[in-house]
This record gives structure tokens, sequence and C-alpha cells, in this order.
């Protein structure tokens, strides 16, 4: 497969080709389970700008090389390393990533995002935006940011806010991922297509548009688990604190709930309440461009806690799944303290979108 050659004249990390009428765009990272880079975005950018223009194109198409997964997000440890140093990549690269999610959602062609295996984090920022979003029996989807001291971003907060019921809620805390159903259930995919069948979807795309291909190959998926307690969920995190929430997930006759509750316990407890107050913000901010706008103040400063690079650490880099938050626990996390994230940044360097 031709690709985007690197100045050493290597394959680069983001393949390009055209395949019929479809413009196809490969994360090709299969060991790093395609994390994204900044150079990765700045390719995919330029690809969709030149196939915007070119009338022999009629959709795009986005996979993830291997079989592991489409996506797993950013290169955290990259973010951990310029937070530890105090440096400015990251605000440069979510710059450019969040300017990618915006222009994914408002492609004037069609983007036919494959979700196949694991689709996290930044992974769900160039796919779930898309108007043609795949799922398989190998999905797991998931925004986990909660768990490394960060705070849902890529638009994730807009998605998980427009959930049915407080389900966004849900996975915003516990960072649960998802399978098919579920994933359809949410609003973050819209078509269940078994796994074996991708490479014969992917060859018919090539003579066809999506709306005619996907109907000879989407089907029902096996049930998921959401709809069950989809009451008890509501119930819950209709709460108006991360405390609250908690009380009573655990005062619920119902294992999954009191499992949910101690999951959400083991997160950055910063992260929690920044979390819960993004996504409410969210609901009312309304578009996707404003929510970016909004995420990515809650980013930069971020950037600047302990929890960050203390989750990245312990999940990451020494792998001992202890991280030690600071403050230890939601209570000692302030309004004030939650607020600090949502502060604006300066005009020249807020993020701005049409």
């Amino acid at each position: 497969m031709a690709g985007v050659k690197s100045e050493d004249g290597a394959d680069d990390t983001a393949l390009f080709t055209t395949e019929g009428h479809t413009g196809v765009i490969t994360l090709n990272r299969p060991r790093a389970l395609n994390a994204l880079t900044h150079p990765m975005v700045l390719r995919i950018a330029e690809a969709l700008t030149a196939w915007e223009r070119d009338p022999a194109v009629v959709q795009v198409l986005i996979r993830g090389a291997g079989e592991r997964g489409l996506c797993a997000g950013g290169d955290i440890r990259a973010i951990h390393d310029d937070a530890k140093a105090g440096g400015d990549a990251s605000e440069g690269f979510w710059r450019d990533e969040y300017r990618l999610n915006a222009r994914i959602a408002r492609y004037p062609k069609p983007y036919v995002a494959l979700m196949d295996g694991i689709v996290m984090g930044g992974g769900v920022g160039l796919s779930a935006h898309g108007g043609v979003r795949v799922v398989t029996e190998r999905s797991r989807v998931a925004m986990p940011e909660t768990g490394i001291g960060f705070v849902p971003d890529v638009g994730g907060t807009h998605l998980l806010a427009r959930a049915p019921g407080e389900l966004g809620t849900h996975l915003a805390l516990t960072g649960a991922a998802v399978g098919a159903a579920d994933a359809l259930l949410c609003g973050l995919a819209d078509h269940f297509v078994p796994a074996a069948r991708l490479p014969e979807l992917t060859a018919e795309l090539a003579g066809a548009p999506a709306h005619e291909v996907l109907p000879r190959f989407a089907q029902p998926p096996a049930p998921g688990e959401l709809a069950a307690w989809r009451d008890r969920i509501d119930r819950c995190y209709a709460a108006d604190t991360v405390e609250e929430i908690v009380d009573r997930l655990r005062a619920e006759d119902d294992p999954a709930a009191k499992e949910a509750a101690e999951t959400i316990m083991a997160k950055s407890p910063t992260s929690l309440k920044v979390t819960l107050a993004a996504l409410r913000r969210a609901r009312a901010l309304g578009s996707l461009e404003r929510v970016l706008e909004q995420e990515f103040r809650v980013s930069c400063h971020a950037l600047r806690t302990p929890d960050l690079v203390e989750g990245v650490r312990a999940q990451v880099v020494d792998k001992d799944r202890n991280p030690r938050w600071s403050p230890p626990a939601p209570a000692d996390v302030t309004d004030a303290d939650v607020e600090r994230f949502f502060a604006p940044l300066g005009e020249a360097r807020e993020l701005r979108l049409r």
C-alpha cells in the first residue's frame, strides 16, 4: 500500500490511498494501537483538504492497521513528558487535533469510520464525529480519561452529553468501555457489521457510496449491557455532585451499581468533578465547536496539574496501577478548584472555531 513518505523514505504512521472513489486513511502504528501523534493529525487534515477538492473522491474511509483497534487515543506518554517538563507541545497538538475533530463533523463528503477493536480517547475524536460510524463485535469504545487524571476531550463531552439520559455521565465518570450494541445505544456509532466482513465492505465502498453499500452489510448486534440498567443509571447519575452520584450507586440493590461506584472512586477526584461540570456545561453550549473550545481550556489547565502526570505514570509509565491523587478524595476538591479549569486562557491562546 502506497503511503505518505517521511524524509528518510520510510512509510509514515498514517497512510493515504485512493481506492476507486474512496479516499482511505490507515492509521499505521499497530504496535502502539495506532496511537495518534501530532504529525498524524496534520497529515490527516492535509488529506481531507485534498480529497474535499477532488471530484473523483466521493467519500472518505478511516481504519486502523492491524486487528487490535482503530486508535487507542493520543500519545499520552508524550503528553506526560511534556507536562512533566512544563512544555507547550501538547497545547499545539490539542489545538490541531480539536480543529480536525470539528472538521470531521462538518466534512462535506461521507466520512466512514471503521471502529473495529479498541477505539478510545483521540480515536473516538477521529471516528464518532463522522457521518457513517461502523462498529463490530470486537469494538471497545471508551473515553477513559478520568483514570489518568485528565478529562474527556476531542469532543467527547459533546458526544456523551447528547447520549440518552445519563448514559454519557456514566461512561465519562467510570471510563467504561462499551461494545457494539451499547455504542449504538449511546449514539457513538450507527451500524454494526461483523469484523470478518470489513474487507468486503471496504472493497465495495471503492465502487459505490456508503448509503448504497451498508444496507447489505449492517445487521443487529448482540445485546449490550446498559439498556438493562438504564433506569438505575438515570436515577443515580442525575445527582448534582460526584459524591451524591457515588452515594446513590452504593445505595442501589445491584452489584453493577456498586461496582460502578468503586470504579469511580478509583479515578482522579479532580478529574471526576471537572468532567461532571464539563458534561453539564456541554449540554448548555450546544454546538460541537463551542464544546471543543471549552475542552481546550480544560485540557490546557489540566496539563499543569499533578494528577495528569501521576495518572499516566501509574497507568502507562510505571504501570503500578496505584496513582496517588492530589487531592485524594472528591470531598477535598472545591468548587473553586473546578472553576479554575474553565478560566479563560487569554485571547492569544484560546481556541476559536467557526
